[in-house]
Formats: structure tokens, sequence, C-alpha cells
């Protein structure tokens, strides 16, 4: 089994302002994630969030020890959340074993030990520092929250599917789910947002070959984008809009590590103010 860890610092938006294409893909784009048989995460300074991969490829990976965090094991003082969009697998944590088919999310409590991916999932892993442990819960697609928003003629109608949110899962600061877009949409988080309370991290998937979404970021007075491809995830400080458009139709996941578990606690940017 590989494992690998890179750690990402937090940088303030006068520092972001200053950097090209390639710097700001170095602090803000997470690529090469869903390596066949490996382990890969990223530990991100802003609100300390971890996000990562696991590919089992024949074999059992675990996710015990990881040295970023400081502990002994990766869950002693977090909490963690695992979205499963591959084929169906199973996930064991503290010898219970999950049958996680695709679209669904296994929410893993504080303290609950080694985590153990198989079979022919491909797992998208974040965790957060936690507080106090809840309880470790599957939770499929028939029990998530579903809000419908948006529509065809701004193309914007979409899904979004709520699996760690006050309404479904407890948790101590994760919030996470994924959206989903009708055929023919494809803007993402438009009119734009920003929430200086928690910062937010986005996975792009489910975007055909060849395809992009330009992911929008920064201070909404002055925007920059980032070009994503299909499986890689992106980083968005508590200052920066976070918003996209696709050159195809497309599905993403977002997770929210911070203050609060209000998913309505943002500050809408109007239109004409976005540069």
């Amino acid at each position: 089994m590989t494992h690998s860890a890179e750690t990402r610092y937090a940088i303030d938006p006068a520092t972001a302002k200053t950097l090209d294409t390639e710097g700001l893909r170095a602090q803000f784009h997470v690529g090469g994630l869903f390596g066949p048989g490996e382990i890969k995460l990223v530990y991100s300074h802003y609100d300390r969030l971890i996000l990562g991969s696991a590919v089992p490829d024949g074999a059992p990976l675990v996710l015990d020890h990881v040295p970023e965090t400081g502990t002994p094991s990766f869950l002693d003082r977090r909490e963690a959340a695992v979205l499963n969009i591959g084929d169906p697998g199973r996930v064991t944590v503290a010898g219970t074993t999950h049958a996680l088919g695709s679209g669904e999310v296994l929410y893993i409590g504080m303290g609950a030990g080694a985590v153990t991916f198989e079979g022919a999932g491909r797992y998208y892993v974040l965790s957060a520092p936690a507080h106090r442990a809840c309880p470790t819960r599957l939770i499929t697609l028939a029990d998530a929250r579903r809000v419908e928003l948006g529509s065809r003629e701004t193309a914007n109608e979409r899904t979004i599917i709520q699996f760690l949110h006050p309404e479904v899962c407890e948790s101590c600061q994760l919030l996470m789910g994924y959206t989903q877009f009708k055929e023919g949409s494809i803007w993402n988080t438009m009119p734009a947002h920003v929430h200086d309370r928690r910062m937010e991290a986005y996975l792009y998937f489910g975007l055909p070959e060849g395809q992009r979404v330009f992911h929008l970021m920064g201070k909404p007075e002055e925007t920059r984008h980032i070009v994503m491809a299909n499986e890689e995830a992106v980083i968005s400080p508590p200052w920066s809009i976070h918003a996209g458009a696709g050159t195809a139709s497309y599905t993403f996941c977002w997770a929210m590590a911070g203050d609060n578990v209000d998913f309505t606690d943002m500050d809408m940017v109007d239109m004409g103010d976005l540069r």
C-alpha cells in the first residue's frame, strides 16, 4: 500500500492576488487523486480540513496513523466523511463493515480508530478536527436531504443533495454533500457567495473525458479562475467565492469546516459586484 500526505498552508488574499496560474494551482488545486492501491491526503491549514482519496486495487487499504495529525490514529481528534464515487465497496470501522454504494456517504465519528477500505469503490475522504464523538452512520441516497435550485433559463438548474447536514446526520463541524446538474445546466453556486466563518473544498467528478470546469475563486471584486479536470479538487479559502461553469454537465462534492454547521450562513454577492 502506498500512503502519502501533503500539507498546504493558508495564505491571505493579498498574497493570492500576486500569484500566476502555476502559483494559484500550487496553493489551491488538488490533482492526482484516486490512484489505484493508494491513499492520498492533503492537509489544508484552512480550518485544518483534510481531503483525499482511497482506491483499493484488489487489496484492502487501511487509514490509521497519519503523522501530519500529530496523533497515534487519524481519528483520535477528528471526524471524517467518506463518499463513494465508484462501484459498490465496503468500509470497515470499529469492527463493523458498511456496504457503501455509489453516491453514498459514511460519516465516521471521532475516536473510531482505523478505517479499512475494500471492494471496487473509489473513496473520497474528508476530515476535520472534532471536539466530541458523534455516532458513525451510513447515509444512503434515500436518507439525504434534497434541495432544488436554479432554472434552465440561467443554466444552473440543479439538485443539492445534503448528507452531513443538521437535519440529516449529526457532526461536529463537517458539512458535506454534492450537487448534480440537470441536462443543459453548467453553472454552480451562482449567484456567488462567501462565508468568512468557514472554508470549503470542491471535488469535481462525473465530468466526461476531455471536458473541463472553470472554477472561479478570489475576492468578489477581483476574481480568478482555475481549470479543473475530472476527479480533481480545489481548496476554497473563507475569503474567496467558489463557483464555476463546465463545458459539459458534471457533479461536484462540497465540504465545509469552520465555526458552525448552519448551511445557510453565507454572505451573498450581487452579480453586479463581481469583477
